[in-house]
């Protein structure tokens, strides 16, 4: 199975930017969005042989993700089930016989560090989410999770130090993910391969210098390790200021 994960920074925006090229080329069981900043209604994407789920923010304009799958799920949920996370559209769960899909747009803590309290509590009530799924068979994870969790996963870890996606607090979180029972799948086979970015800032041509951060993951239940066959970061598309992530498993 090949798993596709992409902040598309607008899907309106990229379709007109060579989505449609990508995602047929790729040819992805499943495909994953985040940050499609819509509303019900104001696109229809003709995706023959995908089933489609979204889920949309209520402020327009912004975050919202969707999956878009050749196999059909046994069910699908919306949100984390907490009302205080799920204004914003930014969880979709699909069940399969024999593992959850979950896909994720975390909150950004954004400058000066507004929202990194709201942050911790997203954190640990979407840990705690995954674990109670993890109760009744493994889980994927894909998405963007807004945070480079090692110095190796940006370029410039010293100046970053105290800024939104690399405090010490959202990388302690990862750490918690981790340590919790997922693998951090493109660090489980290329744990010392450096530049390797999937995020980078549209200023200071920092997509030109690969200045950038590693912030879009696929992490799996423990459960899941021997079907792991690869990770892949695809570093030569462009259409947002992501780049699409890959997972291929068994």
């Amino acid at each position: 199975m090949k798993l596709i994960s992409w902040n598309v920074n607008g899907i309106r925006a990229c379709i007109g930017k060579g989505f449609m090229d990508f995602f047929n080329e790729i040819d992805a069981d499943i495909f994953c969005i985040q940050e499609s900043k819509i509303q019900e209604g104001q696109i229809e994407l003709d995706l023959k042989g995908y089933y489609q789920y979204w889920n949309y923010a209520i402020k327009k304009g912004y975050s919202g993700t969707a999956i878009f799958t050749k196999k059909e799920p046994l069910s699908v949920s919306y949100g984390l089930g907490i009302e205080e996370h799920d204004t914003e559209g930014r969880v979709i769960t699909l069940e399969y016989e024999d593992f959850y899909m979950v896909t994720v747009y975390t909150p950004n803590s954004q400058r000066e560090l507004t929202r990194l309290q709201y942050r911790m509590t997203w954190e640990d009530d979407f840990r705690n989410y995954l674990k109670t799924l993890e109760k009744k068979k493994p889980v994927i994870i894909c998405g963007d999770l807004n945070v480079a969790h090692k110095e190796i996963d940006l370029k410039n870890p010293k100046t970053n130090r105290k800024n939104a996606g690399f405090t010490d607090e959202e990388r302690g979180k990862f750490t918690e993910l981790v340590e919790s029972g997922f693998i951090d799948t493109f660090r489980y086979f290329y744990p010392d391969q450096v530049d390797s970015y999937s995020w980078w800032s549209y200023m200071f041509k920092a997509r030109e210098k690969n200045a950038g951060w590693r912030i879009d993951y696929f992490c799996v239940s423990k459960e899941l390790e021997s079907r792991l066959v690869d990770a892949k970061i695809h570093t030569g598309i462009f259409g947002s200021d992501h780049c699409p992530v890959e997972l291929e498993i068994k």
